[in-house]
């Protein structure tokens, strides 16, 4: 509060230190951070300002009343922190960890997010947080879905799995009956409700209960990172396609 009380009228706490007061960053004291009008000539010893040629009441609250940049605004300007070597960079994943709390804290949800980035469209920041929803939101239709994981499978040492089958009264992605393996995509990684949370938890439970090898990957992670989708399904493809013929072995003897 000294710190924009300081910095004069039209002053609010902005960046890394806004987030912090929100509660999506580490708080810290020791560098503080205040948005002030670019009318302003204020300085302030121990205060980094920044000078904003738009600034007004839309894009400012308060909290425990300190005036403060809006959540969304503070996602605008810590996902541009160090894009013109100002000194300070944070990298996607401290960003994404960002969205993720501000999220968890019921301050902004990804929709919501991403309907606001467009009053601060040219802003630094906006590119990155808008590339980042994209990529962690979007979802891939069955036909792409499958284009894409099917090869893994089949890199993998799988069989051509069934899709789109039911078992145990849940539509699966993909089957694999002889091996009792089930691999299921979840096309949103953001904002999960409780409910869907629930359900992916009873299908699992469900699944696990009745003898099968329940998998789950976003669609992100079949498109992105297919590495780590590959490593992981040679991992169980080796210790499921050894069951059969371990039993085998043994019925024989």
């Amino acid at each position: 509060m000294a710190a924009v009380l300081a910095c004069g009228d039209g002053a609010a706490l902005s960046h890394e230190s806004a987030a912090g007061l929100w509660g999506f960053r580490p708080q810290s004291l020791s560098r503080l951070e205040v948005s002030v009008p670019v009318t302003s000539e204020r300085r302030c010893s121990g205060v980094r300002i920044h000078r904003r040629s738009a600034l007004d009441a839309a894009d400012c609250t308060r909290r425990q009343r300190i005036p403060v940049a809006k959540p969304i605004l503070t996602l605008v300007d810590i996902a541009g922190l160090g894009r013109r070597g100002d000194g300070k960079w944070l990298s996607d994943a401290e960003v994404e960890r960002a969205v993720n709390e501000a999220d968890r804290l019921d301050l902004v949800d990804p929709d919501g997010l991403r309907a606001g980035l467009e009053q601060y469209r040219g802003l630094r920041g906006v590119a990155r947080l808008r590339a980042m929803l994209d990529r962690r939101t979007f979802r891939l239709t069955d036909s792409e879905l499958e284009r894409y994981f099917l090869p893994l499978a089949e890199q993998a040492g799988l069989p051509v799995p069934l899709t789109r089958e039911y078992l145990n009264d849940f539509r699966v992605d993909f089957l694999w009956p002889d091996l009792r393996l089930v691999v299921e995509t979840d096309g949103l990684r953001y904002h999960r409700t409780p409910a869907q949370q629930a359900r992916d938890r009873l299908r699992d439970q469900e699944h696990l209960a009745a003898g099968y090898t329940p998998l789950r990957f976003t669609h992100e992670q079949v498109r992105y990172e297919p590495k780590h989708v590959l490593s992981i399904l040679r991992k169980v493809a080796r210790r499921l396609v050894s069951k059969p013929r371990a039993r085998r072995s043994a019925g024989s003897g």
